[in-house]
Parts: structure tokens; sequence; C-alpha cells
């Protein structure tokens, strides 16, 4: 039972990585249909994450009053109304409109399920359960693509929606899977606390900056992978350059993958600091000023193979460094911050490249990395201080 209720739990994570990359795969082509500046991508996106951020901070609240199971059913429910939402959307407008339930059905279950899994199961557990996340949003860039050869980029996000209601039936039918667990959950719902009591504790503040840093190049990456080959290289179709938005979830799947098999012998923090020196390498070779494409389709792939672990272990590191106490609350506000960084530096490198060119991607990119590993240090050498860094 317990092995059907994890495959149940890597299946939602599916679920949360299917709506991620249709955006950005498919703005090239929804641009030119809605007759709007690149850049306005950014504003969808800063909403989808605007409403994941009020999700993710309900979190520790949700937690508290309602078993993890309904957070899940409800939330993909929600995120299924916001695809059908955004493929029958023929203004602009229309999708801020289905952006709220868009974003909402994200935050609440990422902070479930994270907080569930990070209590309750191994570095290796989360790692295979975030590959999950990799694996629901490498297929969606390629629907889109299959979409735009055969159909439209409507269809993109109403086979996603599809996938998602045959993912809602499976959690709904295996709800029972979940009565185990429910003793043991009730009792960590007690010995909760809250956000403002979880904000006080060391290293806390500095590891929401390090998530900002991260979400922020992450969500960079997959906004605007396809519109940095459209604008940089040349011999390209539609379907594509749509097809490239998977790069980034690739190399996040497979870095977990990787990350699965080896977290429980390597530690937590050496995975973030072997994989943000490998994102450092993707970078590079995105930079180069090479003609073809090859060169950074692979620098992408390796990006996201670097970023692969590093969200992951943060989160699982949160009850060892802050307590079961504190975790709920500590990984909602990482999820909060997280996705302040992806609501507002995908926007603004997308003024940033309608003024100086999308050519600029690789250095956002990099002052991001370094930002994310350098508060990272700085936090957890201080909690060890205290004693209770978790390696």
């Amino acid at each position: 039972m317990g092995s059907l209720l994890l495959a149940v739990i890597y299946l939602a994570f599916i679920s949360l990585g299917l709506p991620d990359s249709l955006l950005g795969s498919g703005w090239p082509t929804m641009q030119t249909a809605f007759q709007v500046p690149s850049s306005y991508a950014g504003y969808v996106s800063m909403m989808i994450s605007c409403m994941t951020i009020i999700s993710a901070l309900m979190g520790p609240r949700l937690i508290r009053t309602i078993h993890t199971k309904w957070i899940v059913v409800v939330s993909i429910g929600l995120t299924i109304l916001g695809l059908i939402g955004f493929s029958f959307s023929e203004q602009y407008w229309m999708l801020f409109l289905f952006a709220v339930p868009y974003g909402l059905g994200a935050g609440s279950i990422d902070a479930s399920l994270n907080h569930y899994v990070a209590n309750n199961y191994s570095s290796s557990v989360m790692n295979f359960l975030h590959c999950f996340y990799g694996l629901g949003a490498v297929i969606s860039p390629n629907i889109m693509g299959l979409a735009l050869k055969y159909a439209h980029w409507n269809e993109g996000y109403r086979w996603t929606a599809y996938i998602q209601i045959g993912i809602l039936v499976i959690c709904i039918l295996s709800l029972p899977l979940w009565k185990n667990a429910e003793n043991g959950e009730a009792q960590d719902v007690e010995e909760t606390a809250g956000i403002r009591e979880a904000v006080k504790v060391h290293g806390v503040i500095l590891t929401l900056i390090a998530f900002f840093a991260y979400c922020a190049g992450e969500m960079t990456g997959f906004l605007w992978t396809s519109s940095y080959f459209a604008g940089t290289k040349t011999g390209m179709s539609e379907g594509l350059i749509a097809s490239f938005g998977s790069l980034i979830f690739g190399g996040l799947m497979l870095g977990r993958l990787i990350s699965g098999f080896i977290s429980n012998r390597l530690g937590d923090r050496m995975l973030i600091r072997l994989g943000i020196a490998l994102e450092f390498v993707g970078i590079i070779l995105i930079a180069l000023p090479l003609q073809g494409y090859i060169a950074a389709a692979v620098g992408f792939l390796i990006t996201g193979t670097g970023m692969g672990p590093v969200y992951p272990a943060i989160q699982h590191m949160a009850p060892a460094n802050f307590g079961r106490k504190y975790s709920a609350a500590v990984i909602g506000l990482q999820m909060a911050s997280a996705y302040v960084g992806s609501m507002f530096m995908p926007m603004l490198f997308g003024k940033l490249q309608e003024a100086v060119g999308i050519w600029i991607m690789p250095l956002y990119l990099a002052v991001f990395a370094f930002l994310n590993i350098s508060m990272l240090e700085i936090a957890y050498r201080r909690i060890k201080k205290e004693g209770r860094i978790h390696e």
C-alpha cells in the first residue's frame, strides 16, 4: 500500500510539471496570434506566479486543517480549469482570467507534498519525486510542438488538460491509500509552527533569497528558451523551436534521476554544490558565439541537469536544519519566495531582452546561479555553528 501511495504522489508531481512549460514553448506562436510584444509573456507568467505565491503561503494553514489528499485533488482540478480556459482564450486579456486557477492549483499541492515527503521519506525519494515533475514538464512542450504542427496552439493546452483529467481520476480512485498515512500526518500537524515563528529561525531568510534566485533562473529558462533559439538561431521550424522549450525540463528530470541514485551517499549539500557547478558549465556552452544550435541546445540541457538537485535538496534539508516543527512553514515560505522570483524575474528579462537583445540570457542566468550558491553557503555555515546542519 505504501508503494502504491508513493506512486500516486509521483503521478501528482507529473501533473504539477505539465502546465509549467506550455507558455514558454507556445509563446512565439501565441504572441503572433494575440498580436502583442514578446515581453507580454512575462505579464501572464507573473499573474500565474502571483496566484501560486498566494496558494503556497496558504499551504501551512491548509496542511493544519485539510488532509493532503484533498489538497492534491482540488489543486489538480483548479489546474485543469486553467488549462481549458487558456485553450479557449481568443484575446490576450483572457489569459489573465484563467491564470488565476492555473496558478492557485500549483502552490498548495507543491507545499503539501514537499512537506509530506521531506518528513516521511529519504533524500533519494525527494529527488525522484522532483524528477517526475521534470517528466511532466518535458512532456508538455512536445505536446505543444505536435499541436503547432498538426493543429493550433490552443490544442496544446487542451490536450494537456485531458492528461490532467486522467491523473485526477486516478488520484480520486486512490484516496483510500491515504488512510494509513492520516494518523502520522495528524501528529505532524499538531506540532506545526506558523509562518511568523518560522521566519525568525536563523538561516531561513538566507534560504529564501537562495530560492528566489534559483527560481528566477529556472523560470527564465522555462519561459524564454524557445524565444532564445528563435532570436539567435536561424533555419528552424516553429515546431522545433517549441520543442526546445523542453531542454531545461529534460535536464531537470535527468539531474534529479541521477541524484535519486546518489543523494543518500553524497548528501544534499554536496549535491547542491555539484549541481550549480554543472549549471555554470551549461551556461558557458549557451554563451558560445556559434552559428549552429547544437552547442546551445546541449548547454540548456546541461544547465537544467545542474539545476536538477538544487530544489529538492533544499526542501529535503528543511526538517533536519530547521526542525519538524518549522518544516511546513519553512517549505511554504521557500516556495513563496521561489515564486516571487518566478513572477518578477522572467518579466524583467523580457524587458531587458527587448532593450538589449535576447543574447544576454546566459549572463542573466549566471547572475542568479551565483546568488543562489552564495546565499546557501552563508546560510548553512551559520546553521552549522548552531549544530543543526544536515549534510
